[in-house]
């Protein structure tokens, strides 16, 4: 799916503020465009105050010289409303706009993001500035997207969000007693007897309520995205054909993005990943692969857009360290097997003053292109040109591992079973590692997703259960699907209220067995586990288990491996259970890579799932399919600091970005890359 209709290429450019330059100075940095092979400027998110200087006073001029500059070259731009930073008059004739953090204080005027997202003259005075926008540039030939606001962070803990907030809890309970019911309030006696009793969760007040935290939580995601619709609206009244995005941020815990997403024409993310040639840097491929991948699962139809990168490095980082070279154009070249059609950066040329000054740049703060930066985002510019046939592909996923903001949510709210070392998230990423590590494409989706394109899903930890969620997994392993559970899953509803029922709860049937207790060992302690002889997978072991041992209880569930040590000795650890035409895999403790890799190595192998190339790849790559119905593309990534050969190439294979015809082995130098290309049918 094309994302701009008659753009047929990947999008190549970045954030550009003209509003810090004098207009003399923009057709020199737009006409720099060209050599760096760049096509599209991202205009206006910060500008509100040069946009509207004075209430109702809007001088829109200099954005529609800076716009027609870059029509009569044949370069876009995607234009923002600039809500994401106020006017200081506007927060002096209206200071109820400023945010305020948790506590209820309002912050003074300053920083970005420092506005009420519940306002109702700021939403008044987002939809009026956008409405002139869009009247004015709706239909601009440079104009092939609009890009709302600037990365959603933090909600707003004022009393008109906290009046807001229990409108949308009668929306949800209906009543305050199905809400104290459903959030255990008889606890510390905390029964509410009148909405206005509640308030927003922290540290100076409720602390101690699970289902307050995730509901604010869910509260929080929903006002953003109502923000978002308001925004919006002008847009698609007077732009009707341009599509709608906003700039995500991977996996940030306070604001689900599933919400935000529904309300987008399509997915975009700022990344900034630590790739500096350290041992670290095959980590930090491995989490960017991760949150691509969610991106692409948003909207699985059509690709995403990478909007923020840097090509050098990025002032908000503890250290600025330099990308070495070709490390940009690995980065670049990993979003786009992911799925992205653009690398867009912040920022195309470095301001002089303000607090991202030192922030990387295409230009520099001198405008120069005679730089080694300049030249390798050129560099990058050239190779996208080369796989620019790519553009509107889809790659296709038949694994899912599912991360779900509400199941994070709650495990981190949830005083128990461990204080500093529930990991969620970076379990989440153990278990999608051996995948990146076999070449195996999987998406990253929510728990309430259609299960149904897929062969193996991987639910790690799903400790809170939203309705209908069990029934649906409970389909997939009777439909034929395999499904891999955890620990400290089926523990609670979605309210956070433990089942009356043994764990795993719900899923007790599908993995075939009960979760009695659950021993939390120390930091500096493992329990022995080891594989049963003559199991299903041909595991071999030994393996160590920390943090979560599940105390199991087969009820028809096969005992793959079993504890060797402690107490449990001897009891299951891993098990497997049939049901209807599928399978259902318990792994009842926390493991290390070895566990995790040997797992899915088999259960993968035994599956059959498609792998991008038939061999083990060297540790530090991965490799990824993207393709047309006419070609197919692989992409080789090298994260380690090691030079690495893959002892295979698709017969017939050229190397896509220098048109040599590619040998029986491919070599991939210290953190690079290689693509190839070969016809679809072969």
């Amino acid at each position: 799916m094309t994302l701009f209709p008659g753009i047929t290429k990947f999008l190549h450019g970045g954030d550009y503020s003209p509003e810090q330059w004098p207009p003399r100075q923009w057709l020199e940095d737009i006409g720099k465009m060209p050599e760096a092979r760049a096509d599209t400027l991202t205009l206006g998110i910060f500008a509100w105050s040069a946009l509207e200087p004075a209430d109702g006073v809007y001088e829109l001029g200099w954005m529609g010289e800076v716009l027609d500059a870059l029509a009569e070259r044949g370069r876009h731009a995607i234009l923002a409303t600039p809500s994401a930073a106020q006017p200081a008059w506007m927060s002096r004739a209206h200071p109820e706009i400023l945010r305020a953090p948790e506590g209820g204080k309002r912050n003074r005027h300053g920083m970005r993001m420092n506005f009420c997202i519940s306002s109702d003259y700021y939403r008044r005075k987002c939809a009026a500035i956008n409405q002139a926008l869009a009247l004015r540039f709706g239909s601009h030939p440079a104009l092939i997207a609009w890009h709302i606001s600037n990365e959603f962070s933090q909600p707003c803990y004022c009393p008109a969000c906290e009046e807001a907030f229990r409108a949308w809890l009668q929306q949800r309970y209906g009543s305050l007693d199905a809400l104290n019911r459903r959030w255990s309030t008889a606890f510390w006696s905390h029964t509410y007897s009148a909405w206005e009793q509640i308030e927003a969760p922290g540290a100076d007040g409720e602390m101690s309520c699970e289902a307050l935290w995730i509901n604010w939580k869910r509260f929080a995601s929903d006002q953003f995205a109502s923000f978002i619709r308001n925004e919006a609206g002008p847009l698609r009244k007077h732009s009707p054909s341009v599509p709608i995005t906003t700039n995500l941020m991977g996996t940030h815990e306070p604001i689900d993005y599933w919400r935000l997403a529904a309300e987008l024409d399509f997915v975009s993310m700022d990344a900034y990943p630590a790739f500096d040639a350290r041992p670290e840097m095959v980590d930090a491929g491995i989490e960017h692969s991760f949150v691509y991948d969610l991106m692409r699962s948003f909207k699985r139809d059509r690709p995403w857009v990478l909007m923020e990168t840097t090509p050098s490095s990025a002032n908000w980082m503890p250290f600025m360290k330099l990308k070495r070279p070709g490390v940009h154009r690995l980065a670049a070249l990993q979003s786009i097997a992911h799925g992205s059609d653009a690398v867009l950066y912040f920022q195309w040329r470095q301001g002089l003053g303000g607090r991202e000054k030192f922030h990387g740049a295409v230009l520099d703060h001198t405008g120069s292109s005679a730089t080694r930066v300049f030249a390798e985002t050129a560099d990058v510019g050239q190779a996208l040109e080369r796989i620019d046939f790519l553009q509107g592909s889809v790659p296709v996923a038949e694994a899912a591992v599912i991360y779900d903001w509400e199941v994070r949510w709650a495990i981190g709210a949830s005083c128990g079973p461990a204080r500093d070392h529930k990991d969620y998230l970076p379990t989440c990423l153990a278990h999608y590692r051996p995948l990146w590590e076999h070449g195996i494409s999987a998406d990253v989706i929510q728990s309430t997703e259609d299960f149904s394109p897929y062969r193996l899903l991987i639910a790690p930890m799903l400790y809170l259960l939203r309705p209908g969620v069990a029934e649906r997994l409970e389909h997939f392993v009777q439909e034929g699907g395999t499904l891999v559970g955890t620990y400290w899953s089926g523990i609670a509803d979605e309210d956070d209220r433990l089942f009356s029922t043994p764990f795993p709860g719900p899923l007790r049937g599908v993995f075939g067995l009960e979760n009695e207790e659950t021993d939390i060992l120390y930091p500096d302690e493992s329990v022995p586990v080891a594989a049963r002889e003559g199991n299903a997978l041909g595991l071999r072991g030994p393996w160590s288990a920390s943090t979560f041992c599940a105390q199991i209880r087969s009820h028809g569930a096969d005992i793959l491996a079993r504890y060797d040590g402690e107490f449990y000795a001897g009891s299951p650890a891993l098990t497997r259970h049939t049901a209807g035409r599928g399978e259902a895999y318990y792994i009842g403790f926390r493991s290390g890579p070895d566990f995790l890799g040997e797992f899915y190595g088999k259960l993968c192998a035994r599956l059959d799932l498609p792998r991008a190339v038939p061999v083990d790849l060297p540790a530090g790559v991965t490799a990824r399919i993207r393709k047309t119905s006419e070609t197919t593309v692989l992409f080789l990534l090298n994260f380690s600091a090691e030079r690495r050969e893959i002892p295979w190439a698709m017969a017939g294979s050229v190397d896509a970005l220098t048109g040599e015809t590619a040998g029986r082995s491919v070599v991939i130098p210290p953190h690079s890359s290689r693509v190839l290309r070969w016809p679809a049918e072969a």
